[in-house]
């Protein structure tokens, strides 16, 4: 006998987020979490740090109130206070997660149950056990959080670290003076942005060319470009060979050069910890990035799924929740939904933003050789990046030459809001030029999609000289009867 239809192990944002839409369907459902509320049980870090993004713009704006109109005199006096900085963020944070709290969950008929879950088997039946509590389901869910991957670097445990997951919890510190952050995941990129603008000496240690390896080059290089341009130090292809703690700064050593911080921040890839799950005892197999999946995101075992950062990959909220959709399709019902990564759209939060869907050009270049056309448009030439002064960015789409859409990619001022246009047409197979006959409301940002779609018709229409030639006839047909 079964007391569950469905056991979710995990306080995820995607956990909580199956936990409530399981019940939609009137199953019987139970979520597991740790007792620890904040960054175990719905990833408050990520929260705090999206919200300290909304303070880096803020900074940004201030700093360049001038070029407005504003005196000197007319812009905020004082320094900023990161207790009171972080206290704001706090405040939001608590909001948010007010919306899916415990008392929430169980109103929505979820059974919240505390504790750290173990999977044991007990013929002919199995069950996760929490504490003394075996929670027997038709079928689980993992959706658990993923923690660092801490490089090993001599020195770096005695002089301390800190990683997204903890600097905000330097509540009660004051703002560094000085931080070094090492890794390439897009969270550093956008942290070390916002402590720049804060007013922190920031510097980047990545072990790649460039930063943000998994994005457009072009669009990755723009990134850096602007980050080198705030007066934040990128240093790439360097390896940090130890850290030591040296008359109160923290040192790493980059090959024969040596740099000082009053903080380190590691921001390398994130892995799955299902140590304590027990997965051995019930046939759940794993790999180097998480554990294994079938495209259903059914593991091994027929009877327990897994979604969001137990698969590995970018640690995005939305794709988490997209897996956690398709997964309840398949455990609650008899259809078989699998999961299609291509349209789905992602963005960094750096300032500009940095958006995608679909293949980079070097992708499609591999897949599809020069049977591919690469179009751009600038934010320069946009009204509304003029009038708010955020011309930095362009738009970038990669099609083939009957305008099938293989990727899009939008450096600029919301480019996360932009990107939605590309990605809904990619997944209603439209072509280039839907959004080209798009007309949007002047002056918006929206321009842009439909300008650089307008722009590859043009291009197009100068390419196929048939075309053109026809169009050269028939426009000196026309003049003809007036003359």
């Amino acid at each position: 006998m079964f007391d569950y239809d469905l056991v979710v192990i995990g306080g995820s944002p995607a956990g909580i987020y199956a936990a409530v839409k399981a019940t939609h369907s009137n199953a019987r459902v139970a979520l597991v979490a740790s007792p620890l509320l904040g960054s175990t049980w719905s990833e408050s870090s990520s929260k705090y740090n999206k919200a300290l993004t909304h303070i880096g713009k803020v900074a940004r704006i201030l700093k360049e109130a001038t070029v407005f109109g504003f005196s000197e005199t007319q812009q905020l006096n004082g320094s900023l206070e990161f207790g009171e900085i972080l206290k704001w963020a706090k405040g939001v944070v608590a909001s948010l997660d007010e919306n899916y709290s415990p008392a929430v969950l169980a109103s929505l008929g979820v059974d919240v149950v505390f504790g750290e879950g173990e999977f044991c088997r007990h013929e002919p039946n199995f069950a996760l056990a929490v504490k003394d509590q075996y929670l027997r389901s038709r079928k689980y869910l993992i959706a658990t959080n993923s923690t660092p991957i801490i490089p090993e670097i001599e020195g770096l445990e005695s002089a301390g670290y800190l990683t997204p997951d903890s600097i905000w919890q330097l509540a009660n510190a004051e703002l560094p003076k000085s931080l070094i952050i090492i890794g390439n995941d897009p969270v550093g990129v956008e942290l070390a942005q916002i402590f720049s603008r804060l007013g922190t000496k920031v510097s980047l240690v990545v072990s790649s060319s460039h930063i943000l390896t998994k994005e457009d080059t072009e669009a990755a290089l723009l990134i850096q470009s602007q980050l080198e341009a705030e007066g934040i130090q990128v240093f790439t292809e360097y390896h940090v060979t130890q850290v030591r703690w040296l008359q109160g700064k923290k040192w790493i050593q980059l090959g024969n050069k040596a740099i000082d911080a009053d903080e380190i921040l590691i921001a390398a890839e994130f892995q799955p910890d299902t140590t304590a799950l027990n997965l051995d005892a019930v046939g759940v197999k794993c790999n180097s990035h998480g554990i294994i999946v079938n495209s259903k995101l059914q593991t091994t075992n027929h009877r327990i799924y897994a979604c969001g950062d137990m698969l590995g990959g970018y640690r995005f909220p939305h794709i988490a929740n997209y897996e956690a959709q398709i997964a309840l399709k398949n455990l609650l019902s008899v259809s078989v939904s699998q999961v299609d990564y291509r349209y789905i759209p992602w963005a960094i939060f750096s300032d500009p933003e940095l958006a995608r869907v679909g293949l980079t050009e070097k992708q499609a270049k591999h897949r599809y050789g020069d049977d591919i056309l690469v179009t751009r448009r600038h934010f320069k030439m946009i009204d509304k990046a003029q009038i708010s002064g955020e011309t930095t960015g362009f738009c970038k789409v990669i099609t083939l030459a009957n305008g099938e859409i293989l990727g899009a990619h939008i450096v600029g001022p919301e480019a996360s809001e932009l990107i939605h246009v590309f990605a809904l047409a990619m997944q209603q197979k439209l072509k280039i030029q839907a959004i080209a006959h798009l007309i949007p409301v002047f002056p918006t940002l929206s321009e842009i999609n439909c300008q650089t779609a307008t722009d590859w018709q043009y291009y197009q229409s100068l390419s196929n000289s048939s075309k053109q030639n026809f169009w050269e006839g028939f426009v000196n047909l026309v003049r003809s009867w007036f003359n």
